[in-house]
């Protein structure tokens, strides 16, 4: 990038927090169609986990898009939450019921 052409980190940092959400909707649906276990329905305890996530890292991100603060903060902090969904992602799909 030369300096006539800087990043815009507004633009970057609302396609993360809609990545992030996006991913975070998405996590509802798998979690509906996971093949039933005992029957218990305890799979969807994992939308807790997950929507703290998307409270801590995307709703404040998505805030500061909309405010224009902090641009490269948001980015960043968007960042660490697509990291946190991964890790309790993964964790997750070893614990839901194979088919």
């Amino acid at each position: 990038m030369t300096a006539s052409t800087p990043l815009n980190f507004r633009k970057i940092a609302a396609l993360v927090a809609a990545a992030g959400t996006l991913f975070w909707f998405y996590t509802f649906h798998h979690i509906a169609n996971v093949p039933p276990g005992d029957g218990s329905g305890f799979q969807w305890l994992a939308v807790f986990p997950l929507g703290m996530v998307f409270g801590a890292f995307f709703l404040p991100a998505w805030l500061l898009v909309a405010i224009g603060r902090l641009p490269r903060f948001t980015t960043v902090l968007g960042l660490c939450g697509l990291i946190a969904f991964a890790i309790i992602w993964a964790q997750l799909l070893n614990e839901f019921p194979k088919s």
